[in-house]
């Protein structure tokens, strides 16, 4: 891989991968919490809603805060079948009120037996893993181990095993797991390595990522993400994942970027 492009992205991410970014990203969201059940629930919840435009998505998850009295944790454990009514019309783009009330249906039933979402992924990920495609796909099956899982609730939580990107919980798990030393990511849960998660792959992503030759399968799959996540490795084998902040930011930030257009 080219050292020029290696130069380049890692000055993206440092451009982009400070406080800075917050304000208009989803992750602001979860930004407004302490307690790490309160910052599982609304992160989980908001990058699983996270397409279309950040000031839609940032919308919806403001709307989803209020529904739970901007206390998420308290919410999931303690509500009531009346305090349900508000979700009954909850909407955003595909998701509906049967999967938003799945979603603190799961929430209680899993937050009543552990204090952390993390373990869900992380016992089903071995040290020797080369990445997080079995905590991914055993916890798209926990999460629908439930006789009360609606069927059409399932796209939106996907899993490797379906050849989805996992774009979303991909994105999740950089939020949970990357150090919070620049104040973006939580760095909350350590039982996953950074060097074992995988790029979240959105349009941005991967139109710039294709565009500099990080990419040559045609497919937008799985092991797309993977191929892709292998090759930021020969850049920075242990954090690979920080070069989304420069391919996204490139792709939605800085689109006609001259230093850019050369390296094309």
């Amino acid at each position: 891989m080219s050292e020029k492009i290696k130069n380049y992205l890692e000055h993206l991410v440092e451009k982009y991968n400070k406080p800075s970014f917050i304000a208009e990203d989803p992750i602001c969201l979860p930004h407004r919490f302490s307690q790490k059940q309160d910052i599982e629930i609304i992160g989980f919840w908001v990058a699983i809603l996270a397409w279309g435009q950040r000031k839609t998505i940032i919308k919806s998850g403001e709307r989803l805060l209020e529904l739970m009295d901007n206390s998420p944790y308290d919410f999931v454990l303690n509500h009531s079948d009346q305090d349900l009514k508000g979700f009954e019309k909850f909407v955003h783009r595909t998701f509906q009120p049967t999967d938003a009330l799945y979603f603190i249906h799961f929430f209680k039933k899993y937050y009543q037996e552990h204090d952390s979402l993390e373990t869900a992924f992380s016992k089903h990920i071995a040290a020797s893993d080369t990445n997080v495609e079995n905590g991914l796909i055993t916890f798209a099956e926990i999460f629908f181990d439930d006789p009360y899982a609606p069927k059409r609730t399932q796209k939106h939580v996907a899993s490797p095993l379906r050849k989805s990107t996992c774009k979303r919980i991909n994105m999740f798990l950089r939020w949970m797991v990357r150090s919070n030393e620049t104040g973006v990511d939580f760095g909350l849960w350590k039982n996953i390595r950074t060097d074992q998660l995988l790029m979240p792959y959105d349009v941005h992503v991967e139109r710039n990522a294709r565009k500099l030759g990080l990419v040559s399968r045609k497919q937008r799959d799985w092991n797309t993400v993977v191929e892709l996540t292998e090759n930021l490795k020969q850049f920075d084998p242990v954090d690979p994942v920080k070069y989304d902040f420069a391919l996204f930011g490139l792709g939605v930030l800085a689109k006609d970027d001259p230093d850019f257009m050369e390296l094309v």
